[in-house]
């Protein structure tokens, strides 16, 4: 997929700047070339030394280079690149690229650059957040220049958590693939994956909802989209910046979560990663229910819909491969076994919620995830990982299980 192409990377300076190193690695195992521009920033956390022994070619990092610029070198840098690549990309360098200026190498070469351009953004959760940063991403995204991450996550700095994190390199580099045109094991294929909780109103200011951050659901979908699927993601309200090259559906309610999944098929592979609150008030207040001191008001309830057993159970346009989760806090094994035969789904990935589960942080709202694939054959049990490399084994079983697409029927 990048065999033969000609890859120009800017590392920005962030501490995100060491996994350039090994992204640098990985596009030279795929056969690409790799040429590096560092910002001066970039040089206090790695060095020119290390990433041209990696490249096998002279880094760049001077505007004013003699021997560079006697013919031009921050044009010819870019118009001789198939993609540019910029990793860490800092809100600093995003800012100049929105802006256009073109005070340095890197940002020169970003404004004098023809060529397609992919973003791996990496900042504190508050930078990426801050609104002049949004306004920033917005305009880079209307100019054209595509985005892979950030993922949400643990920071450098102690306590700090959320989105900001670059990208890992396997991920960008399925994105530079895709984005150069490349195909991967799932192309041809058509994903749909629910991620996110349901919020189910009871006023205008309450509602009832599970405790999910929707990472999961959003790593699938992200891991999909990188093995060649059109991937189309049905999500719950999230914090969450929506996956490289996934169609993104927001939804509030399971009954909107139903609608839109509906809408949504055909599909070859389900996967029902969303953690769908099971009841809803079974009438909405029209207006803020008052705290006045009386009696406690009732509270009745009535089931949502069952999205799984739905489409699982479909006669007509029942998806070839249809995966629930089942989140469980005893008996995990037990009750995910009989999930499975009860909704008629094929798979089932069942986690421990549990404040047991040995999972630092918890797995509802955490980074990380253990998990048992139940299906017909039996039950498998996967090592602790984080939700990104829990989803890509999925996707590889998945891959295992469906073949490529040459073999389908």
């Amino acid at each position: 997929m990048l065999a033969t192409k000609r890859l120009l990377l800017i590392i920005g300076g962030g501490i995100a700047a060491y996994k350039s190193l090994d992204l640098i690695r990985r596009l030279k195992e795929r056969g690409a070339s790799v040429r590096v521009v560092m910002t001066s920033a970039a040089q206090h956390f790695i060095t020119p030394l290390a990433a041209g022994a990696l490249s096998h070619d002279r880094v760049f990092t001077e505007l004013f280079d003699r021997e560079a610029e006697q013919d031009v070198g921050h044009i010819r840098l870019s118009r001789e690149a198939d993609l540019v690549i910029v990793a860490p990309a800092t809100a600093d360098l995003m800012a100049k690229m929105a802006h256009g200026l073109a005070d340095d190498l890197a940002s020169a070469v970003l404004l004098a650059n023809t060529r397609p351009v992919l973003l791996a953004p990496a900042m504190n959760p508050a930078m990426w957040a801050n609104a002049a940063t949004r306004r920033n991403a917005a305009q880079l995204a209307a100019d054209g220049v595509r985005f892979v991450g950030p993922n949400a996550g643990a920071m450098a700095e102690r306590g700090e958590d959320g989105a900001g994190r670059m990208a890992e390199p396997l991920e960008i580099v399925a994105a530079a693939a895709r984005l150069l045109g490349g195909d991967g094991p799932l192309k041809g294929r058509h994903v749909l994956v629910t991620s996110g909780p349901t919020h189910e109103p009871i006023d205008p200011v309450r509602y009832i909802a599970n405790r999910s951050s929707g990472k999961q659901g959003h790593a699938i979908a992200a891991a999909a989209a990188q093995a060649g699927a059109r991937v189309t993601l049905v999500s719950g309200p999230v914090n969450l910046p929506d996956p490289f090259g996934v169609e993104v559906c927001r939804v509030e309610s399971a009954r909107e979560m139903l609608a839109a999944v509906e809408a949504a098929l055909p599909a070859d592979v389900a996967i029902f990663a969303a953690a769908v609150a099971d009841w809803r008030a079974a009438r909405e207040a029209s207006e803020k229910m008052k705290k006045d001191g009386g009696a406690l008001p009732t509270l009745a309830l009535t089931e949502n819909p069952d999205i799984l057993a739905t489409i699982a159970q479909r006669v007509e346009g029942r998806p070839g491969l249809v995966i629930g989760f089942a989140a469980e806090t005893q008996n995990v094994v037990a009750y995910a076994q009989a999930k499975r035969a009860r909704k008629g789904c094929d798979w089932i990935v069942a986690n421990d919620v549990s404040a047991q589960s040995g999972i630092p942080g918890g797995v509802m709202g955490g980074d990380s995830n253990e998990v048992r694939l139940i299906t017909e054959a039996g039950v498998e049990a996967w090592p602790p990982a984080s939700k990104s490399e829990v989803a890509a084994r999925l996707i590889a079983r998945i891959i295992a299980a469906t073949g490529p697409e040459e073999t389908r029927p």
